[in-house]
């Protein structure tokens, strides 16, 4: 499993009502998504980072995500360029 950590960082914080609206706006794009186990959405405490944590099945699943089309939506959504960090999970536990 690979982890993508997608962050966008803001000059001004954004409050949790108005980033929930543009995440419900967004998550069913990623419904049926090739290779992708699960997506949770994340603000900071303080509002000045947004972004998503995303579980791939590989990093190969995750680049055919991350096209210039969407890097354009994703921008125009949250006013900043998204900052990408791909994470192995050797281990993983799951309390669910």
């Amino acid at each position: 499993m690979i982890i993508a950590q997608v962050r966008f960082p803001r000059s001004e914080p954004i409050s949790l009502e108005d980033v929930t609206a543009i995440f419900e706006s967004t998550a069913p794009k990623y419904k049926g998504r090739q290779g992708l186990q699960k997506k949770i959405y994340t603000r900071s405490e303080d509002g000045l980072i947004v972004g998503a944590l995303y579980f791939w099945d590989s990093r190969a699943d995750a680049e055919a995500t991350y096209t210039p089309a969407w890097r354009e939506m994703v921008t125009s959504k949250y006013g900043t360029e998204p900052e990408i960090t791909f994470f192995d999970a050797p281990v993983v536990v799951d309390n669910g």
